[in-house]
């Protein structure tokens, strides 16, 4: 891992998960905050104002969802990925909404833990991550959708008018091409499903690419799969497309 990594706070009632959590994050060279419950750690956040946090969502007293509105209003620069159990997707959604930019379950594996670290870094690096940035290109008959940042309802006209021009142009197919630092929220999520109907609606096909696994399942339990397919490589998303 990098040198000079930034403080990690964790958010659970549950002392085995602090420990775990404790456990790979000093391995990996973190500062680590623990707390045991919502008051604690928005103490340490005023005090120590980490820079990312993982937060429980289910938790007596004060849930995971207060304590992401209150770090947020503390401190909005923070990066806030909460913790969820498995099946607990449209929690997760909600979480997003509150602009939480990622998600992990448990049981906690190390290697979903790195992924989202890696992607909370590399936000932390980039400013645009509290922002979203949408641009297009065109080859070979594809058009190429870019996603940076995290992807709101805000960005409607933006999206709207990618999506309009990929219409216009493109003859082979769309790629939309998410970014390491991009996230999408339940409002961005439902924005991007109403695009994606109307190109399916015009005998386009269609393909997303860049996506964490867990964005992955979200956008299979809504529905995107009706739309698109999800693929792990842009090559193969294009091979896909090209030979539709």
């Amino acid at each position: 891992m990098e040198e000079n990594l930034p403080t990690v706070l964790v958010v659970d009632d549950e002392r085995a998960t602090l420990t775990m959590f404790n456990l790979f994050l000093k391995a990996f060279g973190y500062n680590v905050l623990l707390a045991e419950n919502g008051r604690s750690a928005l103490d340490m956040v005023e005090q120590e104002v980490p820079s990312i946090v993982f937060t429980d969502l289910k938790m007596p007293e004060m849930d995971g969802f207060q304590v992401l509105k209150q770090i947020k209003h503390l401190s909005p620069q923070t990066e806030v990925i909460v913790i969820t159990g498995h099946g607990d997707m449209d929690l997760a959604i909600q979480a997003l909404n509150l602009d939480a930019t990622d998600f992990i379950n448990k049981p906690i594996k190390r290697s979903a833990l790195e992924s989202a670290l890696r992607r909370a870094l590399d936000r932390l690096k980039n400013p645009l991550s509290m922002g979203c940035r949408l641009s297009i290109g065109f080859e070979e008959g594809l058009a190429r959708i870019l996603i940076q940042g995290t992807l709101r309802r805000e960005n409607r006209e933006d999206l709207n008018s990618c999506c309009q021009r990929a219409l216009q142009e493109a003859t082979r197919g769309v790629l939309f091409v998410f970014a390491d630092n991009a996230a999408v929220n339940g409002t961005g999520i439902a924005e991007l499903i109403n695009h994606l109907a109307i190109i399916n609606r015009e005998k386009l096909p269609v393909a997303i690419v860049g996506l964490s696994e867990n964005f992955k399942a979200i956008f299979e339990m809504v529905g995107v799969m009706r739309f698109a397919t999800l693929h792990d490589a842009e090559g193969d998303a294009a091979r896909y497309l090209t030979g539709f």
